[in-house]
């Protein structure tokens, strides 16, 4: 297995995690010049195997070092993922179809996460449009997992998930359209929230959708990051709609009735990821949670409609380009996955009235299910993580497609239903590839989820990419 990380004791960022560098500024004993400096020396140190880096932009990273910007974060080196716009920063979206300009002012995510003070190195790799599981480029080729060169890092969001986990940055933006926060989480071995439907600012595109699927978040190395993460982003802007996740610093008290579900939707989960996740279940059992494993809920249709819908913002990426994007832009340079996606919507249109208003109405089937469980684990990901080409965006349309539908059976059902879900590194493969477990809560519950997750951290810990560590309770050890 070949894994690449530079972690190092021998430069300011060690093995410290976001809130530790934060503490650490305060304590004096590194600078934020120094820290940001050894990040990018760890960027540059990794990215040529991973293919994580989008846009560099070391310059204004070093300057802003200098002179950070006020917030909880202050001087805390990250990256943004090249889908949202960075003024200053092109915004390529991971195609090849346009020629993309520096962005005259900072989109709304990205000024609500960079007033909390980061410090952005650049933007990371992305899947043409987010569209693909996997972030594999015709001509940049893939981004590589760092945990096995041979594997996808996963998603739209991999090239942030890569950064993070292989130590050149503790936290990085994701967004989440089908699963793009937790299925880069899932196989990098991270903490991946996709919060609540509206619970953070979001561009303007986002807003506009007819079923509002994609939710902004980060990827982190330890919950108190993620948790961290969204105490400082509500002080900044906050939906008067939902309740406040607040400062969530410890495990969760409440004893909570788990629904575990295995089988994907329309797909079913291989045989190992069912008994790692069965095995997750005997742990939460084990912590005096009431788990009870039951069929899956939602319709085996659902599928079919979410890709309806997915294939309608290809549709309309296609068609409006020129408008969207600018001169440049030539329809014939989209990949594979794109231009069917497209053709598919293009056959469809008469039916996206009715696969809209099925998505609308996962809502409801979420409230009856939370009326009897308080959080349903699932694995986050239906089979072991794809090796590079399987996924590759110049093969046939169907068969991207058939393959990606194997693999992410449980991820998409939160963007339809606006609910919280979060992927936890809970489980490895036979294989010594990070697996992630979902847990999902009702609509407004991400301190549910948090508190649920520092439980879990505490009991078994989470792997690490630089060899084993003892784990945080005498006799524990991790799911595998």
């Amino acid at each position: 297995m070949t894994r690449v990380h530079a972690f190092s004791a021998d430069d300011a960022l060690s093995d410290l995690d976001a809130t530790g560098l934060v503490e650490a500024y305060r304590a004096g004993t590194v600078s934020m010049p120094e820290v940001v400096d050894a990040a990018i020396a760890r960027t540059e140190q990794v990215d040529a195997t991973l293919g994580a880096v989008a846009h560099a932009a070391y310059d204004r990273a070093r300057a802003e070092a200098r002179d950070p910007r006020p917030g909880w974060f202050a001087g805390v080196p990250t990256f943004v993922k090249d889908n949202v716009d960075v003024e200053g920063m092109p915004t390529q979206h991971g195609a090849d179809a346009f020629r993309a300009q520096p962005a005259k002012a900072d989109g709304d995510f990205a000024r609500m996460y960079l007033a909390t003070g980061l410090v952005p190195l650049g933007k990371t790799q992305l899947s043409e449009f987010g569209f693909s599981g996997a972030a594999d480029h015709v001509r940049l080729g893939p981004v590589r997992s760092p945990w096995h060169t041979d594997h996808y890092a996963g998603a739209s969001s991999a090239g942030s998930a890569a950064l993070v986990a292989a130590g050149a940055v503790p936290i990085a933006h994701a967004n989440d359209g089908g699963g793009s926060i937790r299925i880069p989480a899932a196989v990098n071995g991270l903490v991946g929230l996709k919060p609540t439907r509206g619970r953070l600012a979001q561009d303007r595109m986002m807003r506009e959708m007819p079923v509002r699927i994609v939710s902004d978040g980060v990827l982190t190395r330890s919950v108190r990051d993620t948790a961290a993460f969204y105490r400082e982003a509500e002080k900044i802007w906050r939906n008067p709609l939902l309740a406040p996740v607040g400062d969530v610093t410890r495990p969760g008290k409440a004893r909570l009735r788990i629904a575990v579900v295995t089988q994907g939707i329309g797909r079913d989960s291989s045989p190992e990821v069912r008994e790692l996740t069965l095995r997750t279940a005997a742990l939460l059992e084990g912590l005096g949670h009431h788990v009870e494993e039951i069929d899956n809920p939602v319709p085996a249709t659902f599928p079919e409609h979410f890709v309806r819908f997915w294939s309608l913002l290809a549709y309309v990426i296609a068609k409006r380009g020129h408008k969207d994007y600018g001169d440049t832009f030539d329809a014939t340079k989209l990949d594979n996955l794109t231009l069917g996606l497209a053709r598919h919507a293009g056959r469809s249109l008469h039916k996206q009235p009715f696969s809209i208003a099925v998505l609308r109405a996962s809502r409801r089937l979420a409230a009856r299910h939370r009326e009897s469980y308080d959080v349903t684990l699932t694995p986050t990901l239906a089979t072991e993580t794809p090796r590079v080409g399987h996924l590759r965006p110049d093969q046939d349309y169907d068969d991207i497609m058939s393959r990606l539908m194997d693999w992410v059976a449980f991820t998409p059902l939160q963007n339809a239903t606006g609910e919280p879900a979060v992927s936890l590194p809970l489980a490895t493969t036979a294989a010594g590839l990070p697996h992630g477990m979902m847990l999902a809560a009702g609509a407004g519950r991400e301190a549910r989820l948090l508190g649920l997750a520092y439980e879990l951290e505490e009991a078994v810990g989470w792997p690490r990419i630089q060899g084993p560590r003892q784990a945080l309770e005498e006799g524990s050890e991790a799911v595998s």
